[in-house]
């Protein structure tokens, strides 16, 4: 499918995001069922910890590892992280409408291909870290991006003792070198601390 076959609303999203050699663009793939301040609080820590030009949040049609009975729209779901973003450095995207891919070893493989000069680093909680070995290929996606770890309340223990966390603990560099992650030769990642929030998007959709 081309964007021009796409509904009005989702043409813009179907794109990836302007970059330009060289920069540090930090991608955040999710759900966003819906986006609430917990996104927001990881993407402004990376941005900062990571130094990077832009961050994606990479809206996905579905993640195959969670139960779709309750996934709202792709495009209400652009909506509200439209609604919710406030810092110009975070881009919307949902470029898979496109660029259909199952599986986000896929997906990195496609951005990579199609910015062979760009900086990516891969944004992740540390709740996501501590099912990463779960993930279809994941130790081709440590492979092929350097990976950062943002704290998430009730997941700091669990991720770090993790069997992706054991199998790379000889790749983690300290925090306080987040900032060279961008350009780190994989595989690479680092834990980073900063503000928590609780909330979640599963509390959010039970409340209604």
């Amino acid at each position: 499918m081309s964007v021009s076959e796409l509904p009005v609303d989702l043409q813009n999203a179907a794109r990836m995001p302007h970059v330009e050699d060289g920069q540090r663009i930090g991608l955040f793939g999710g759900s966003f069922n819906p986006p609430h301040e917990g996104h927001m609080l990881v993407a402004e820590i990376a941005l900062r910890r990571l130094k990077l030009d832009q961050i994606w949040w990479m809206v996905t049609p579905g993640n195959p590892l969670k139960n779709h009975n309750n996934l709202a729209s792709l495009s209400q779901r652009i909506q509200w992280c439209n609604e919710i973003t406030t810092h110009p450095a975070i881009k919307i995207t949902a470029f898979e409408l496109v660029h259909p891919t199952r599986y986000t070893a896929d997906t990195l493989a496609r951005v990579k291909a199609h910015h062979k000069a760009v900086n990516f680093v891969w944004i992740m909680g540390a709740d996501n870290l501590a099912g990463f070995h779960h993930w279809q290929r994941w130790r081709e996606i440590a492979d092929m991006i350097p990976i950062a770890v943002i704290d998430r309340p009730g997941s700091t223990l669990s991720s770090r003792s993790s069997k992706a966390a054991l199998a790379l603990s000889r790749y983690r560099l300290p925090e306080r070198d987040a900032s060279l992650l961008p350009i780190a030769k994989t595989p690479a990642w680092a834990f980073i601390h900063g503000p928590r929030s609780s909330l979640s998007s599963t509390k959010l959709r039970n409340r209604t």
